[in-house]
C-alpha cells in the first residue's frame, strides 16, 4: 500500500519565490527549467486521453478541503517555473503570502522513453515541498512513485492502493491505468464521499426494491388463497410505490373474500 508521505518543506523553502510567483507568463505553453525556456508542446492521443482520465480520477477522490489542477504552474525554485500534469493542493490559502499552497500531490503523464525526464522534474517538485509525486507511464500501462530515499521511481503493483491525508478515498494503482477500473474508483470515491446524486439514487433503488417485494407478497397471498386477481386489480397493485399502502394490503390478502376488495 503506497501511504502518505511527510510534509518535505523547509526553512530554505520559505526563502524560495511563492509557488504562484511567476517567470513565465501563463497559458503561454511554455515552462522555465534551470532558467531556461521549455517549450511544452501538446499531448498526442494516449497521452492526452490518459491526462483526461487520470484528472477526472483524482478530482474525484480528492478531499474538499483540496482542489485539484491540470497544467498549473508551480514556481519550484529562482530558476524553475513549471507545470504537473495533474496536481492535488489545498484550498485554504497560504498564511503568509495569501497565494496558493503548494501541492500535495502531483501526477505526471508520458512515455517510457520520458521517464527519466519526469525524475528530475519530480526531484524539483519534491525539493520544494510536493509530498508526493506519481507518473503514468502509457506505453507500458504501469503506475510509479518518485521515491526521495533513492530518488528514483518504485513501480506500484496493480493490487496497490495510493492512500493520503488529502485524498477523501484510497485510490488504485490498477486505476490510473485501466479505464474500467477507473470508472468503478470514481464511482467508489463519490459514495465515500457522499455525493448526494449517487446518494439519492442508491436510496431510491433501495425504495424501488422494497416496493416491488411487497407488491409480491400482495399477488403471493392472493394466490396461495385460489382468489383470483383479475388483470386491472394486478395493474394496479403493480402500479403502488406507497410501502405504508402495500403493507396494508399483504394483511388484508390474507383475510378479504376476492381480490377486489383490498381496494375497499
Amino acid at each position: 500500500m503506497a501511504t502518505s508521505g511527510t510534509d518535505n518543506s523547509t526553512p530554505e523553502d520559505r526563502r524560495r519565490p511563492a509557488v504562484d510567483d511567476r517567470l513565465v507568463a501563463p497559458e503561454s505553453r511554455f515552462e522555465i527549467s534551470d532558467g531556461k525556456v521549455v517549450y511544452v508542446a501538446p499531448a498526442d492521443e494516449p497521452h492526452g486521453t490518459r491526462h483526461s482520465k487520470v484528472a477526472a480520477l483524482v478530482e474525484a477522490h480528492a478531499r474538499d478541503d483540496f482542489d485539484v489542477a491540470v497544467d498549473m504552474l508551480t514556481r519550484t525554485s529562482v530558476l524553475d517555473d513549471m507545470a504537473p500534469d495533474v496536481s492535488v493542493f489545498p484550498r485554504a490559502r497560504d498564511p503568509e503570502t495569501d497565494g496558493r499552497q503548494i501541492e500535495q500531490i502531483v501526477f505526471e503523464i508520458c512515455s517510457t522513453e520520458r521517464l527519466r525526464d519526469a525524475g528530475v522534474k519530480a526531484a524539483k517538485l519534491v525539493g520544494r515541498g510536493v509530498r508526493r509525486v506519481f507518473v503514468v507511464d502509457v506505453e507500458r500501462r504501469r503506475a510509479l512513485e518518485w521515491s526521495t530515499a533513492t530518488e528514483s521511481w518504485q513501480i506500484l503493483g496493480p493490487d496497490e492502493v495510493i492512500t493520503d491525508s488529502a485524498l477523501a478515498a484510497p485510490l488504485p494503482a490498477a486505476a490510473l491505468v485501466d479505464a474500467a477500473k477507473a470508472d468503478d474508483a470514481v464511482a467508489r470515491a463519490l459514495l465515500v464521499k457522499g455525493n448526494p446524486v449517487l446518494v439519492s439514487a442508491l436510496r431510491a433503488s433501495h425504495d424501488t426494491g422494497a416496493a416491488e417485494a411487497l407488491v409480491e407478497s400482495v399477488l403471493a397471498v392472493l394466490q396461495a388463497r385460489g382468489l383470483t386477481v383479475p388483470n386491472d386489480v394486478e395493474t394496479r397493485i403493480r402500479a403502488t410505490r406507497d410501502a405504508a399502502v402495500l403493507q396494508a394490503w399483504v394483511r388484508e390478502a390474507a383475510t378479504c373474500g376476492g381480490a377486489d376488495d383490498l381496494f375497499e
